[in-house]
């Protein structure tokens, strides 16, 4: 049987939204307040935002200047030796989880910006979920035990983001590739510069990442819902 394939018009436009917040901070530029009302398609949305981006037309990779940034924050962070570090070094063996929040926090300061790669483990952020959706109905029958579940489940997310271990990314590599899509200008060697013709790709991955799309739905005639 073939899988189904999620189509962008199937998105949920809360969702879109923000996709939307990541690629103004990522690019560092503003949409209009009613700027994208007549936008249908996902081309029309890329040409909007392109032509937004200022900056020096370089035709370089920001992934690999990005790599590069990562590299030497992660060498002057745990002060080894930044040959030691590749694409493929395995963040695992680089972050053991002892005192692991502690030293990704240091390469974040010698970024300059978040790298948001640690998340809590899925069973601790299902359950606060579970009893979150528990907790609503409740509020109909038992409204204060409804209401208790509603802020204990809230508070625990917030504090399991917060304090969360896990890795969902598995190398350098993978990481330069999320710094190059969600902190595209402070990931280049020069922020006062862009390479035009990656911005259509880096709107693509982000869609990707975050709404779980293929390649193949992100056409420029692929409509939203």
């Amino acid at each position: 049987m073939e899988e189904d394939i999620i189509e962008l018009r199937n998105i949920d436009s809360e969702d879109i939204s923000d996709v939307l917040v990541k690629l103004e901070k990522s690019f560092n530029f503003k949409f209009g307040k009613n700027e994208l009302e007549n936008v249908s398609n996902f081309g029309e949305l890329c040409n909007i935002i392109t032509n937004k981006i200022n900056g020096d037309d370089l035709k370089d990779c920001t992934s690999q200047q990005a790599f590069y940034k990562l590299r030497n924050a992660i060498a002057r962070g745990q002060c080894i030796d930044k040959k030691d570090i590749t694409p493929d070094t395995d963040l695992k063996i680089l972050f053991p989880r002892n005192k692991r929040r502690k030293k990704i926090a240091v390469i974040e300061r010698n970024l300059g910006f978040k790298i948001k790669i640690l998340r809590p483990k899925h069973w601790l952020t299902n359950s606060f979920i579970l009893i979150f959706l528990i907790s609503l109905p409740m509020l109909f029958f038992y409204w204060q035990a409804g209401l208790a579940g509603l802020f204990f489940s809230i508070i625990g997310l917030k504090l399991a983001q917060k304090f969360g271990n896990e890795f969902d990314l598995k190398n350098i590599g993978e990481v330069a590739e999320k710094i190059s899509r969600e902190n595209y200008l402070k990931a280049r060697r020069n922020p006062e510069t862009i390479n035009k013709n990656e911005i259509k790709k880096k709107i693509k991955e982000l869609f990707r990442n975050d709404l779980i799309l293929q390649e193949s739905v992100l056409k420029d005639d692929a409509v939203f819902g």
